[in-house]
């Protein structure tokens, strides 16, 4: 076996940031799979609470992205439960939905996500927004 000696730093910098993707929609995590595989991101996906939950129990990731329409617990419901955890209570959550009526930003954001992109996603766009929270973690 072969063993690479490097610093902590060296090592961190290597490491490419994990996003967990919830999302039920199988075309929609594909799309998003590649779109943020291509940037270097490790992706962790979940289809809904349950997973989502056993996943962030597994591995803590740098950033989630979240559907609000989830089945069985709502995306909102999943963002208060994971912001009420002190293990993940610093972790950005960027909500991804179709809801675009007055009040449904403000709402999403009440519940704990620290963004919002409303559908069809913008790709460039939710890679900036990845990008910002990522920085902001960091500083």
């Amino acid at each position: 076996m072969k063993t690479v000696n490097a610093s902590p730093v060296e090592v961190q910098a290597e490491t490419p940031k994990r996003i967990l993707v919830i999302e039920d929609q199988e075309l929609n995590r594909k799309v998003v799979r590649i779109v943020l595989q291509s940037k270097g991101y490790t992706v962790v996906e979940a289809t809904d609470a349950v997973e989502a939950i056993a996943s962030l129990e597994h591995s803590i990731p740098q950033l989630i992205l979240m559907d609000i329409a989830l089945p069985g617990q709502s995306g909102e419901e999943l963002a208060r439960r994971i912001k009420a955890n002190l293990a993940w209570v610093d972790i950005p959550i960027i909500a991804l939905t179709a809801a675009a009526m007055s009040g449904d930003k403000e709402r999403i954001l009440k519940a704990g996500c620290d963004d919002y992109l409303s559908k069809p996603i913008d790709i460039q766009v939710l890679v900036e927004r990845i990008e910002t929270h990522l920085k902001r973690t960091e500083e």
